[in-house]
């Protein structure tokens, strides 16, 4: 009977995914929804792994609280548990912006104006920035004034350094920056000194993320092995009490594990120049 069960949530979430995919390519082919899809794809996957993986365990169990449960695991733990890529995409940023920073520098010194200089690293910035380089670059050509082009710059980049970057040229655009080669310097150097910084922190902090893999780990397979070998052991659960009681475990667990994850992150400092407040859902942090 378990077999039985276990084969037909199975082949549930197999066909819910495969429904979901051939969705999906449907969306694809629609005019101009291309794009849009490309840059939600991981979003659209996990919510058709966490929709398969609900139905999977409630056909499995019959319990409408493992159903959520499932789904909402399958939604967030990758992201808690898998590499830390937004910590990789930060320190990356942050030494992108170092190095262009060094670029408009150097060629600022060779008697190039700010708006030439900017243009000329367009082909030649760091791969994490090059993008928002390229707008910069453009808003420049076409005429939009270099502080607000600048301020735009920094919220997309979002990190510290980029509104301090971008402060010192737009003081520079305006005439009033004293010694901007020597400013760009500094800046610079206190741009890669915090990606290191952020290195060392993440490192230490790898045992944390570490525990957290162990102790889902752990959790889980003893409840699929419950679930699989032992079933009388899990019938209360059944009940709706049984129900209430299973919820109320799986709150306080995912409590725990979001609560591990937030130790495990790193924390790149209050930034300098604060997007308007119409603007914030428009800007993408790493």
């Amino acid at each position: 009977m378990t077999a039985t069960v276990l084969l037909t949530g199975v082949l549930g979430g197999l066909a819910l995914g495969a429904g979901a995919w051939l969705i999906l390519r449907v969306l694809i082919a629609r005019p101009g929804a291309r794009a849009r899809l490309h840059a939600d794809r991981p979003k659209l996957w996990r919510l058709a792994g966490a929709v398969g993986g609900g139905v999977a365990a409630g056909a499995l169990t019959g319990w409408p609280v493992a159903a959520v449960l499932a789904g909402a695991g399958v939604w967030w733990l990758p992201g808690l548990l898998g590499p830390d890529r937004a910590h990789a995409a930060r320190v990356a940023r942050i030494e992108a912006v170092a190095s262009w920073t060094e670029q408009v520098r150097d060629l600022m010194a060779a008697a190039s104006g700010l708006q030439h200089a900017i243009a000329a690293t367009e082909p030649i910035a760091p791969e994490p920035i090059r993008d928002e380089v390229a707008r910069l670059a453009a808003q420049l050509r076409g005429g939009r004034a270099p502080e607000a082009a600048l301020a735009d710059f920094a919220h997309a980049v979002a990190t510290p350094t980029s509104d301090l970057v971008a402060a010192a040229l737009a003081s520079a655009a305006g005439r009033h920056a004293a010694d901007l080669g020597t400013l760009l310097s500094s800046l610079a150097q206190a741009a890669r000194e915090q990606a290191a910084m952020l290195v060392r922190v993440a490192a230490a902090r790898a045992r944390v993320r570490t525990a957290a893999r162990i102790i889902t780990t752990v959790t889980l397979a003893l409840a699929v092995g419950l679930l699989l070998f032992n079933p009388v052991y899990l019938e209360p659960y059944g009940s709706a009490v049984g129900q209430l009681v299973l919820a109320f475990i799986g709150t306080l667990w995912a409590a725990a594990v979001v609560w591990l994850g937030r130790l495990a992150r790193t924390d790149v400092g209050p930034r300098v120049l604060i997007p308007p407040a119409s603007d914030r859902e428009a800007v993408r942090v790493p």
